[in-house]
C-alpha cells in the first residue's frame, strides 16, 4: 500500500511516498517499509503493541492535522484508521536488534498518508531511542 509522506522520517526528507507491506503473509507484527523512489531506501516496522502495552502517547496538533486525525492520543477509538509502528535497527545476531520507542510512525488508512513523529524523551521518560528487541521477544523459545 502506497502512503503520502506528510512529515518525513529525520534523515530522509527526500522521500515524498512509501509503500508499506508484510513481512510475513499472516502476520502484521513486522513490516516494511520502502521508498517508492529508486533509491534503495527501506526499513523494517514492528507494531509496539505486541512488545507493550504501556505504549501510549499524545499526537502533536500539526501531526494531526497533516494526517487529519481526530483523536487526541495514538490509542484514541476515534483514531480507527490510524496504525503505529516503530523503526528497527536489524543487528546480528538478531536479538541484539533494537527498537526506536521515540520515534513512531503514524499511517492513517483512509487517507493513505503518514509521519513520523518524535517524542519529547523528558515527557515518555519509559520510551527508548533504542531498547534491545529481545527485552520483548524470546528468541531462545522452541516453535
Amino acid at each position: 500500500m502506497e502512503f503520502l509522506v506528510k512529515s518525513p522520517i529525520l534523515g530522509f526528507e527526500h522521500i515524498q511516498k512509501m509503500t508499506l507491506e508484510k513481512i510475513a503473509k499472516d502476520d502484521e507484527t513486522f513490516m516494511q517499509l520502502k521508498s517508492c523512489g529508486d533509491d534503495g531506501i527501506s526499513f523494517t516496522l514492528v507494531n509496539p503493541y505486541t512488545m507493550r502495552t504501556d505504549y501510549q502517547f499524545e499526537i502533536p496538533s500539526p501531526i494531526k492535522a497533516l494526517l487529519e486525525l481526530p483523536g487526541k492520543t495514538n490509542i484514541d477509538p476515534a483514531n480507527t484508521k490510524l496504525a503505529i509502528l516503530n523503526i528497527v535497527c536489524i543487528r546480528e545476531p538478531i536479538e541484539e536488534s533494537t527498537v526506536n520507542f521515540l520515534a513512531p510512525l503514524l499511517f492513517n488508512f483512509e487517507n493513505l498518508t503518514m509521519a513520523q513523529v518524535i517524542l519529547e524523551s523528558f515527557r515518555y521518560e519509559n520510551f527508548g531511542l533504542s531498547e534491545p528487541i529481545s527485552k520483548f521477544f524470546d528468541f531462545n523459545a522452541k516453535i
